[in-house]
């Protein structure tokens, strides 16, 4: 799955065009480098993603195509 809509379907980001400009913009990195929005996620990846100021440090667990509210948090473990 795409790096945009894995963000949106495990509702880390709202939106896949915010996602998508976030990877445009240099924001999200996966496994240590930047990621474009094409990158193809998968399971045990590490997704950073930078808001302003905080840092925000995702291990992917699940890849699901449709995730509904429950599912969505399943999809990703958070990392301090």
């Amino acid at each position: 799955m795409r790096l945009d809509k894995y963000l949106k379907v495990s509702r880390i980001i709202k939106r896949r065009t915010v996602a998508n400009e976030a990877c445009d913009n240099e924001r999200i990195s996966v496994n240590g480098k930047t990621a474009k929005a094409s990158y193809e996620v998968k399971v045990g990846d590490i997704i950073e993603i930078r808001f302003g100021q905080k840092l925000v440090k995702v291990e992917v667990l699940n890849v699901l195509e449709h995730a509904g509210k429950a599912d969505a948090s399943a999809m990703y473990r958070e990392i301090r």
